[in-house]
Parts: C-alpha cells; sequence; structure tokens
C-alpha cells in the first residue's frame, strides 16, 4: 500500500473546512474522523507538512492529540502549529503501515523520528564468468554473470573480509584493464596476496578451487571448509607434497582465527540485534548483523526528529523505517529486540506483504543471544555517550565564540566560504554549515565560478556569496548568524557589499586571515565595519570552532576542484569538436591507438580514417592544435 490513490484506500482532505487565518477547529474535524484503521496527514499554516502517522482506530489517535491536558510539551508544540490534517483510510493496519513509512520516506516531515536512508548496500562480488574470477566490493545495479554475497552492513565490513579472502585465499581485486596487460606479476603476488593469475603462475582449475573455498567462507560454511582443507592438507602431506600442504595448513589457522574473534551461535543463525539507547535529546540504535551463527558486522543509527517519545515509541519508529524504507533489505529470518514493541505483529506482516519474507521479532532470549543483545545494548550506550560528550563540547565552543565576539546571544548556525582552483582553472567554492551539533553536511553547498578571470578569488567569493544568499532571500533556506569567510579584509569588503546589496541583514560577517607565520593558532579575525581586528588565544574553544569550520570549507572546496578537474580530464577534447560524435571518436582513437596519436597526426592522416573527410580532418587538426 504505497499509493494514496490506491483503489484500496480512500483519501480525505479536510483542509477546506478551515481558512488559513483561523485556528484549526479540532472538534469539528473530529466529528467526522473515521474509526477504520489508516494515515493521518498535519499540515501548517504555511502548507507544508509537519508530521505523518499511522492508526488502528484514526479517531482514537487523532482524538488523543486534541486533549486539554496531559500532553508533552512538543506534542503540544505540533498541536499548536496544526492547520489542517489529511486521512487517508487503510484497509488494514499493514497497509496504513506502508503508507505511512512511504510518506515519511518522500515529505521527510520534521515532527516524524527521521532515518537517513541508505540508498545501497555493499556487496561481495565475484565476477564468475571470467576464466580468473575477480573479488571486489560493489554498489548499485546487479549485472548477469557476477555472483554477489552480501548485503554487508558497511563498507568496513566488506572491506574486512576482502582484506581476510586476498590474504587467505590470494584471489585477483585488480580491474581486468591491469589484469589482461600485465607481463609480469605485480606487488600483490610479491606479498603473497594473489597468484598471479594474470602471468599465468595458477591454472584455472586450480584458481577455482580457491574461489570455492572462498564462497564457501562468505556463505558461513567454515567448519564445513576447515573439514575440506584438512583433508586436503593430508593428502598433498601424504604425496609429499608438503609446500602445498603448507598453504592448506596456513588457511585452516586463518579461519580458525576468524572463528574463536566470532560468538558463534551452536548450529546457524540468521537476526538483526537491535538494542536502543536514549540519554536526553539524543537516541542510538545499534544494529548487529549475525549472519549463518556469525558476527557480520554494526551500525549505530542516530535518529532525528522534533517529537520523542518513550523507547518502546522510538524503537517502534525506528523499526518501521528501516524495514520498510530501504531500496535493498537483507531479511534476517529474526530480529532480537532491547524493548517491547507492541505493533511487532503489524510491522511483520507488512514486511511479508513487501518483501514476502517472514521475520520474527523477539525480546525474550538467552544464551548466545543474551550475549549479542548485550553487545548491542553497549555499544548503543557507548557511541552516544561519545556523541553527547562530543555535542557538549561543540555547544561550549559556541558559547565561547559568543563571549569572544560580545553578542547579546549565542549564534546557532554558522557558514563559511572558501575558494579553490588550480592557476585560476576550474575554480570552485565551498559554502559549509555548523550548528551546535557540529557540521550540517545536508546543506553543505559548492558552485562552478563561471564567467570572471582566471585566479580571480575576490570576483569568485563575490559570484558564490550572490548565489548563495539570492537563494536564501527567497526563503530556499535559512540565514547563518555569522557568516565566516577564509580571507583579509579585501573579502571581507567584497561580502559586505554583496550582503548589503541583496539586503541581507541580520548576518554578522567576520573575516579569517592566516597569521603572518600562516600557521594553526595565529589566525586574526577581522570584524565587520571596521571594527578592527581580533587574536584569539591559541587554546580558545572559540578559535578551535573557526578553525574546524575553516579547515572543513577548505577541504570541502579542494574537493570539489578535484572531481571537476579529474572529470575534465577523463572527457576527450574530441569531444568539443563539432561533428565528432561517438561513432567518429571512436574510429579516430582506433586507428591511431589513442589521444595522442590523433594529435600528432597531420591532416592527410586523419582523412584516411572511415567516417574523415578531408573538411571534417582539418577541422580536427586545428581544434587540437590551435590554443
Amino acid at each position: 500500500m504505497n499509493d494514496p490513490e490506491s483503489n484500496n484506500s480512500s483519501s480525505r482532505n479536510f483542509s477546506d473546512e478551515v481558512a488559513p487565518d483561523k485556528a484549526f477547529d479540532a472538534k469539528s474535524f473530529l466529528k467526522q474522523v473515521s474509526r477504520q484503521a489508516g494515515v493521518y496527514q498535519m499540515y501548517g499554516s504555511d502548507g507544508k507538512i509537519l508530521y505523518v502517522g499511522k492508526a488502528k482506530n484514526l479517531k482514537s489517535r487523532l482524538s488523543s492529540y486534541f486533549q486539554s491536558s496531559g500532553l508533552a510539551p512538543k506534542t503540544r508544540a505540533l498541536v499548536s502549529r496544526i492547520q489542517h490534517v489529511e486521512v487517508t483510510v487503510t484497509p488494514t493496519e499493514a497497509e496504513a503501515l506502508l503508507l505511512e513509512q512511504n510518506l515519511i520516506k518522500h515529505q521527510r516531515p520534521p515532527f516524524n523520528i527521521l532515518l537517513r536512508d541508505d540508498k545501497s548496500y555493499p556487496y561481495i562480488m565475484f565476477t564468475s564468468g571470467d576464466e580468473f574470477p575477480r573479488l571486489a566490493m560493489h554498489r548499485g545495479v546487479k549485472r548477469k554473470g557476477v555472483s554477489y554475497f552480501g548485503p554487508f552492513p558497511n563498507v568496513g565490513a566488506v572491506k574486512s573480509s576482502l582484506s581476510f579472502l586476498q590474504k587467505t585465499f590470494r584471489l585477483r581485486q585488480c580491474e581486468d584493464s591491469v589484469f589482461q596487460n600485465r607481463t609480469r606479476p605485480c606487488l600483490q603476488f610479491q606479498i603473497n596476496r594473489c597468484t598471479a593469475p594474470c602471468v599465468g603462475y595458477i591454472d584455472e582449475e586450480t584458481y577455482r578451487e580457491d574461489i570455492r573455498h572462498a564462497e564457501m567462507f562468505l556463505l558461513g560454511k567454515s567448519q564445513a571448509l576447515v573439514t575440506e582443507l584438512a583433508d586436503l592438507m593430508e593428502a598433498a602431506s601424504n604425496e609429499l607434497n608438503f609446500e602445498k600442504a603448507a598453504e592448506y595448513r596456513d588457511q585452516i589457522s586463518a579461519l580458525k582465527r576468524v572463528q574463536a574473534q566470532q560468538i558463534v551461535e551452536s548450529g546457524t543463525a540468521d537476526v538483526d540485534v537491535v538494542a536502543l539507547h536514549q540519554q536526553g535529546e539524543l537516541v542510538c540504535v545499534h544494529v548487529l548483523y549475525i549472519r549463518q551463527g556469525r558476527i557480520l558486522g554494526s551500525k549505530s543509527h542516530y535518529p532525528k526528529g522534533q517529537m520523542m517519545g518513550t523507547e518502546s515509541e522510538l524503537l517502534e519508529a525506528f523499526l518501521g523505517q528501516f524495514y520498510l524504507q530501504s531500496v535493498e533489505r537483507d531479511f534476517p529470518k529474526a530480529v532480537l529486540l532491547s524493548h517491547e514493541v507492541a505493533s511487532v505483529d503489524v510491522l511483520a506482516e507488512a514486511i511479508q506483504q513487501q518483501s514476502g519474507r517472514q521475520i520474527t521479532f523477539q525480546n525474550s532470549y538467552r544464551g548466545q543471544r543474551q550475549q549479542w543483545m548485550q553487545l548491542a545494548a553497549s555499544a548503543a550506550k557507548e557511541n552516544l555517550q561519545a556523541k553527547l560528550a562530543s555535542k557538549q563540547n561543540t555547544l561550549q565552543r559556541f558559547e565561547a565564540l559568543q563571549d569572544a565576539l560580545g553578542l547579546e546571544s549565542m549564534p546557532e548556525r554558522l557558514e563559511c566560504f572558501d575558494i579553490s582552483h588550480s592557476h585560476g582553472e576550474l575554480t570552485v567554492a565551498s559554502c559549509v554549515v555548523f550548528d551546535t551539533n557540529g557540521p550540517l553536511k545536508s546543506d553543505y553547498r559548492r558552485f562552478n565560478i563561471e564567467g570572471i578571470t582566471g585566479g580571480d578569488d575576490y570576483a569568485a567569493m563575490e559570484q558564490a556569496l550572490h548565489r548563495r544568499y539570492t537563494r536564501l532571500q527567497k526563503g530556499e533556506g535559512v540565514l547563518p548568524d555569522i557568516l565566516l569567510i577564509d580571507g583579509g579584509k579585501g573579502q571581507l569588503n567584497r561580502a559586505e557589499e554583496v550582503l548589503a546589496g541583496l539586503a541581507v541583514t541580520g548576518v554578522l560577517i567576520v573575516g579569517v586571515a592566516k597569521g603572518t607565520t600562516r600557521k594553526a593558532g595565529f589566525e586574526t579575525l577581522i570584524l565587520p565595519k571596521g571594527e578592527g581586528e581580533m587574536t584569539l588565544a591559541s587554546d580558545s574553544p572559540a578559535l578551535h570552532l573557526i578553525q574546524h569550520i575553516r579547515d572543513e570549507s577548505h577541504r570541502f572546496a579542494i574537493t570539489g576542484h578535484k572531481q571537476r578537474r579529474d572529470k575534465k580530464r577523463r572527457t576527450s577534447r574530441l569531444e568539443d569538436i563539432p561533428g565528432i560524435g561517438a561513432k567518429r571518436r571512436r574510429e579516430l582513437l582506433r586507428h591511431f591507438g589513442g589521444l595522442q596519436g590523433v594529435q600528432k597526426a597531420s591532416v592527410g592522416d586523419l582523412a584516411k580514417v572511415p567516417l574523415i573527410s578531408k573538411k571534417m580532418a582539418e577541422d580536427i587538426y586545428s581544434a587540437l592544435n590551435t590554443e
């Protein structure tokens, strides 16, 4: 149930019953609400979504929001902003849950608990269609002729597994272009991490056997693999092939070391262990992934939202998004929960409707499963405490900045701009944003600077600021309290002119200039409107905050510039010549062996290439040999 317009649901919009300039008439609204299962969407006076929820009984659930007393402060804050409510009735509560999660994913309401969506999960793949299959990490669309194992919870888990497989089974990870053009073994062979199939040091049958053993490990058949390797070791020893026997011995030792590092349940177990810990306004949900009785990996999530609830309610909101919103999901057979959740039966039914998988949710367990839960709960608590400590440290830095600049109130949002280019070419400006929680990466922006004299940083800064604050003035974002400019008085004056021209007020502009030694800790703060300069102590928390955001803007600008530069380098100069399409480029590159050969060719040589006329050859020669 993903579409509000589906035949299986009916939708009613109550927005016309209340004029935008009047308070929401909850009493009249509730008289008309159905008692069936469904989804409700709450909107503010600006027409923007505030909250999405689902209910087994819509009338009962919505009535609870409009009680005269007993509401939590954040629920009261939500109710005070409601201007109208839309209701969608669904046949079952499970379909209501599916619709709710679909709406949350696409509308991102501020009062809902929001979980960052993993667009794709990493896999380990074998290019099984190749003579000597390649071992590698993969994200995105799956291809035919390739074997995939996973998905893994994160890239770290994949890299750890790849490293083990490479050390133990010595499989190639190089790209096909490298593999097909080797004339001698590479460094991976020298350090005993590859058997060098590229130069024929191993035959296909033996290599395929190594691939099969690696697949057994990835499928969780480690014990069967150890037994098989032990038999092979014994056979090699009986044949007096002691070198091969030693290889099998080393593989067995490596497998046993991995087994010793894992908490393994007797038999096999495919479970997710989900533990939640809440402290103040912050929540951490730690997920431990167990596959084939082996800990595959783990990941901590920090859901955000303006309306928190009890730990059970938070866990319920997390589970819905975690199992129903992801693009790809490796569903376990069971999910162990740290807290009791009332609607797990509805969630299990929704998962079965969406994916056809049957999952059980448990909050009663013992033995090894209890140990897994203790691990997950401990990780959730420790990670949350570390994040909380980091948040408190950031808050102290903001307070120190308030004191240093003599502000009446603590700034809550900072923006910093920086410029990056290579000798004036491909200029990129960065804008990074910090709030009292630290870097706000969702609000970062980059600007490709065009139409200026190369190397004119003033003009680049002016263009970036103008583009950024024109959008903010149009309501496309939030104005910062402080704008930091990485530069001296000239950059600061140009920034003041831009903001004045756009009628932007209430933003304090501060220049951050490097000191005479150009070393960290000696920065000079240049204040606006000719108020002078300021130097903070090297151990000042305010200076540390400024250095952090300045360095982050520098990193973000350089990264953007490198990406733009690399993209240009990957683009053939032939693409800029009118009339030279993909077919003619391919013929040219094939005939001359590459762009260098095309550049060295004469007009006569170019005209000999199929599909290239004399006039076109002259155009190509002129384009490639004229600055």
